[in-house]
Formats: structure tokens, sequence, C-alpha cells
């Protein structure tokens, strides 16, 4: 079974959004996760072509990475 790049890309985008919208009481750090997280993603399912292991794994850095950029915001 081929699952096509486009449809579960737009699934994890819309997964992304949602969560983002959802929480607006979150921190600066913790946006920076969603956001990283939904990117990564759509990354992942691209560069493996749509496996589901990339795009999970793509999530999983771009949290990471997310979570860790310092926008030079001071606490």
């Amino acid at each position: 079974m081929r699952i096509t790049i486009r449809p579960l890309s737009a699934a994890v985008l819309l997964a992304a959004t949602l969560a983002a919208t959802g929480c607006a009481n979150m921190s600066h750090r913790d946006k920076n996760t969603v956001i990283g997280a939904g990117v990564g993603g759509v990354a992942g399912s691209v560069l493996t072509g749509g496996s589901a292991i990339g795009t999970v794994g793509g999530a999983a850095v771009g949290g990471f990475i997310g979570n860790q950029v310092n926008t030079g915001r001071r606490r």
C-alpha cells in the first residue's frame, strides 16, 4: 500500500496547526516545540516518500530542535 505524500503532509500540518491554536497559554518554548514538530513531520514525510517512520522521526527531531531554539527573548 502506497501512501501519497500530499494527504499525509496535509494531515500532519493540520494536526500541528490545531495543536498550536488550541493552547493559547503555552510558553514560547512550547510553541516552538509544536511548530518544529509540525515542520519536521512534513519534511520527514516528504524526504522519505510518505514513510510513517520518516514522518514520526522528522516530527521528533523537529520538536527537539524547536525546543532548543533560542529566540533571543529574555525571561
